[in-house]
């Protein structure tokens, strides 16, 4: 979990500073979208949270943490998926599959924490 806590921040950090980039590397776009970069910059501000949230929390908080990240990961799950349906066009496969399963190792992974933390 603490590798995943560190990928929130960097690819949170990352998109703050260049929302552009990686919204062409995730194959979402290309050139100059203001309204993009915003909402792009929006979700990063998300991966900082909770990415710092779980290194600096120790104990039941850092628990609390570990959940918080698996409930955003499953939603991201779910976007993802969606980002293949609907009117409005659909994002390209090869990109919908990549961050579909990035989120998905992420909730694996989380799901295997909490898990282990209810066990005891």
């Amino acid at each position: 979990m603490v590798r995943i806590a560190q990928a929130r921040l960097a690819v949170g950090a990352a998109t703050m500073v260049a929302p552009g980039l990686v919204v062409k590397v995730m194959g979402l776009g290309d050139g100059r979208d203001p309204g993009r970069d915003v909402v792009a910059r929006m979700l990063a501000s998300r991966e900082i949270a909770l990415g710092a949230g779980y290194l600096l929390s120790k104990g039941p908080s850092r628990r609390l943490w570990a959940r918080l990240g698996l409930v955003v990961d499953s939603f991201d799950v779910l976007a993802g998926l969606k980002s293949r349906s609907g009117k409005g066009g659909k994002v390209p496969l090869w990109a919908a599959t990549g961050f579909t399963m990035i989120a998905a190792t992420g909730s694996a992974i989380g799901l295997a924490k909490v898990t282990k933390d209810l066990k005891g």
